[in-house]
This record gives C-alpha cells, structure tokens and sequence, in this order.
C-alpha cells in the first residue's frame, strides 16, 4: 500500500481535462510512472493500483478541479453587492437576470424654511393700525362756472362736524377722469328720451383720449352698455344702441345703488354723470336707503343732468303733468320732488345739478362739468375724531383770505366777483368689526 500512496502523490504531475462533461482525457508526463517503480510488482498488481489510481481521479478530480477553476468571490464590504465576471454571462444589472431600469439621481431635498423664532409674550398675530385719512375733492368757481385755480393752502379751512382740522395733503390736479354715464332709457316720453341721448352724445364728445368711461343706461333694471374704456369708438357704440326703449319704469334708486357699488371696487377718485328726469317709479328701494348708500360712498361725485324741462313746461301750461309712461299716473308735485332728489344727490358728494332748457345748453354745460372734474383742489386730512364708530360726519369747507379774512376775488376789470365753494357735505367713518 505505501508504494502505491507514493504513486498516487506523484500522479498529481498528471493534467487531466473533462471533454464534453463526461469523457475523461489523462495526459502522462515522462516523469508520471519512475523507472525505478519497484519490479516485484507484477502485471496483476500493476492493474490493481492503475484502477484504483482511476477510481480515486473519477471521484475526487472533479471536486478539486471545480475548487480550483471558480475563485471565491470577495467579502461583500459596506453591504454592496460585487458584479460577477463578465465570463458568468446575462445582464448586468441589479436584479439578476432581469433588465429593470435604474432610478435617476435625484437632488437632495432642500433643507427645510427655518421658522423665526418666537418671542416670550408676542402673540401669533400680526397688528395693524389703521389711520384714517379723509380725502376732499373741492372746486371753487365763480356764478358762470369759471374755476379759480389761483388758491393756496392757507386760502382753505376744513371743518368737522364744527371742529377745524389740520390740512395734511395740498394739490391741485388736472387729471384725466373715471367716469360712468348713466343714463335713463325708457319707453316714458319721446322728449324725456331725446333730451338724453343729446345729453350723452354732448357729454361723450368733450372726453380726452386718456379718459375712462363706462356707459350704463336703466329703466326697469341696469344695462352695462360697456365697460369702462379710452376708446370714444366703443362709447358711441354703446349710445347707439339706444333706439328702441323697452319698459316704462324708470327704476332710478336701484340702479344708482348697483352702480355706486361696482364704483366701490374702484380706485382713486370716480364721477357719475347722471342723465336723468329723476323720476323713480318702482325700484325696491326707497329714498332713505339709496341715501344712506350716498353717504357711505366714499370717492365719488354725482353730477345730475336733468332731462326733459321743456316738455314739462308745455304740459304745466296746460294745466297737466307730462306723462312718464303708459299708465304711470305722475303730477307736477313728483317732478318737483324728482328735481329736489337730484339736487340732494349733487350737494351729498360735492357736485352740481344742471337743468338745461335748451339743447344749445349741453355743450356749455358739460364744458363746466369737464373743468370741475379735471380742475379741483385734493385736499386731505387726518380727523381728530379717531373713532372708528360708523357714524356720519358733516364737512364744511371754507375759503378764506390768507390773514383769515374773507376772500375777495376779481375778475380782469377789477371788478369783485362772487364765487362758490362746491365741496362733498360730509362722509360715513369706518367701523371696526368685533
């Protein structure tokens, strides 16, 4: 047996390759077999330890051969796995044999807002002081409508409900306007509805290129006709779908009210040109609500252009009220009061009432309209009544000397001249919500 021990060791010398997994191919080099392999064995004993030499290769060759054939695979560091050799075949990716596509890198998140840090005692809550600021647009005019642009700051004294208060803002502004053109239309009487459309078109002709209007007609309800625009194109556009009226009411204290309160939404300073009989025959409101709506405006001026004198004075000379629609009873006493409502709606946010005779009127008197809207004095103040208490305060404003006397104002032959101070008659103060 030790003799054939020692030949086994020595046949590790000896190459052997697997052929198609199965067919043993043995290659002997010349020093396999020693040649002082000792005689006494003989051919019997020769073939025992040949088979056994092929039993053992059979059975353990394999076994080495693969150990020494498959490296063994690096120790996975940091928990990444390794990729095989490209001798192991597939694809290479993450997931064995499966191609899955890899994700993008995608940028870290941004680290988050850092919150400012809160103070002991300060609530979460932002506080706001609101300062009211009261703004009077003022005209000052001789009788004929002549404005007096030669004022100073000192020529003007503002008073609340009796109290004087301090002028803070000063200047005078010739500006282009915001307007509305309301006009009544409505199947009342042909000379009420001639009247108005030569009042609008009057009016529509003396506006400026950086002028904007909105014209609005009514009679049972309001029709935006369009909205407010520079282009004077759109605005005969709008009055020329003014031909045929359609119902008899003329609801005018509805429609002021919707109008003052799209105003509402709009800055700076606005006007209303109101063409109108100021006639209400079936609005939902009553006089003492669209008064109080007036009074809460703030930023608007009203200026009433009353249609429709002419036809009434014939109709007076006969002895009998003008009609106002089909089966509206009307007297002279409800165009008397219609006049007074116009008048109150004028002297309320500071502007005039025209009653024009005549259609030669119209370019006069929107001439002065023009001027009183481009031509006035800004003035503004901070009340010293700081109370925010909703209630209505009167305003007074007069103007004065600059030694406090009363102004003389002469006209280029020396001559003194009486002028007219046409400011808003008072304003409603905020009111804080608890």
């Amino acid at each position: 047996m030790l003799p054939g021990l020692a030949w086994l060791d020595a046949a590790n010398r000896m190459r052997i390759t697997v052929v198609n997994g199965s067919q043993l191919e043995r290659s002997y080099q010349s020093s396999t077999f020693p040649e002082d392999f000792p005689s006494s064995f003989g051919p019997l004993a020769r073939s025992l330890a040949t088979l056994l030499f092929l039993v053992v290769v059979t059975l353990v060759g394999p076994a080495r051969l693969a150990a020494q054939d498959s490296p063994t695979p690096a120790p996975v560091a940091n928990g990444q796995r390794q990729d095989p050799p490209p001798a192991a075949g597939g694809p290479r990716n993450d997931v064995g044999p499966y191609v899955v596509p890899k994700k993008k890198d995608e940028p870290p998140p941004a680290p988050p807002a850092e919150k400012p840090k809160k103070i002991e005692g300060l609530p979460d809550y932002s506080i706001r002081v609101n300062v009211p600021l009261v703004e009077i647009p003022v005209s000052v005019t001789t009788k004929d409508g002549q404005f007096i642009s030669s004022l100073q700051k000192d020529n003007f004294r503002v008073y609340e409900d009796g109290v004087p208060q301090a002028i803070s803002n000063f200047t005078m502004s010739q500006a282009p306007i915001t307007a509305v053109l309301l006009v009544e239309f409505a199947s009342t009487n042909y000379a009420f509805v001639i009247d108005a459309l030569r009042a609008s078109y009057s009016f529509a002709q003396t506006l400026k290129k950086d002028d904007w209007v909105a014209v609005v007609s009514y009679d049972m309800k309001p029709q935006t006709l369009v909205d407010f625009t520079q282009d004077k194109g759109e605005i005969y556009g709008a009055l020329s779908q003014l031909r045929i009226p359609g119902f008899a009411e003329t609801n005018l204290f509805d429609a002021l009210y919707d109008t003052l309160d799209r105003l509402d939404r709009v800055e700076g300073h606005k006007y209303i040109v109101l063409v109108s009989t100021g006639f209400d025959s079936f609005s939902k409101l009553n006089l003492d609500q669209i008064t109080k709506k007036i009074k809460s405006t703030h930023d608007v001026t009203i200026f009433p252009i009353s249609v429709g004198w002419l036809a009434r004075e014939r109709y007076e000379a006969a002895g009998r009220a003008a009609p106002h629609g089909f089966g509206i009873p009307i007297s002279r006493i409800d165009y008397l009061q219609a006049d007074n409502e116009l008048q109150t709606f004028a002297r309320l946010t500071g502007g005039r009432f025209y009653q024009p005779r005549f259609e030669a009127e119209y370019p006069e008197i929107f001439h002065d309209v023009i001027g009183d809207i481009r031509n006035q004095y800004d003035i503004s103040f901070q009340p010293t009544n700081a109370k925010l208490d909703g209630s209505y305060r009167k305003l007074r404003v007069d103007v004065v000397a600059p030694d406090g006397g009363m102004l003389k104002v002469r006209d280029q032959k020396g001559k003194d001249v009486k002028y007219q101070v046409i400011a808003r008659e008072g304003y409603t103060a905020k009111q804080t919500v608890e």
